[in-house]
């Protein structure tokens, strides 16, 4: 999986977060523990995101064929 592949699919998994996030909050009876874990889980990926994007700037890019 390349790593543009990898941050793709974290953003994809912190947006599906994003969605169980708001449904528990608004729900009639939120359970704080699963906000808590979603929050966690949400921060996690954000910061395994930005990690992978800094490491994704640091390599060389091809161009026309040549790395």
């Amino acid at each position: 999986m390349s790593l543009e592949a990898r941050i793709d699919a974290l953003r994809r998994k912190h947006a599906h977060l994003d969605e169980e996030l708001e449904y528990e909050v608004h729900r009639p009876f939120p359970n704080g523990a699963a906000i808590w874990r979603l929050k966690r889980e949400k921060l996690f990926l954000k910061d395994e995101i930005s990690r992978l994007n800094v490491a994704n700037d640091d390599m060389p890019q091809e161009r026309g064929g040549v790395a």
